[in-house]
């Protein structure tokens, strides 16, 4: 099964799910681990590793969702 654009998820799912990464941005800047940020986020530390190495290449923007939002795709051009 595929997923429509943005992986399925509502646009109320996005922005938390963009939120968060911006969280873990800040996280990142302070010098918190990845262990610490998977456990309490609830996340998989290997999914924190992959959004350091990408903050690391690119900073936060790099952490934003490749894909536009629901309510951005939406809109007509």
């Amino acid at each position: 099964m595929r997923y429509a654009a943005a992986g399925g998820y509502t646009p109320k799912e996005q922005a938390r799910r963009e939120r968060l990464r911006l969280e873990v941005a800040e996280r990142f800047a302070v010098g918190e681990s990845s262990a610490r940020i998977a456990r309490e986020l609830r996340v998989t530390r290997r999914s924190v590793e992959r959004w350091r190495a990408a903050w690391k290449r690119g900073g936060a923007e790099a952490l934003c969702s490749a894909v536009p939002t629901a309510s951005r795709a939406s809109q007509p051009s």
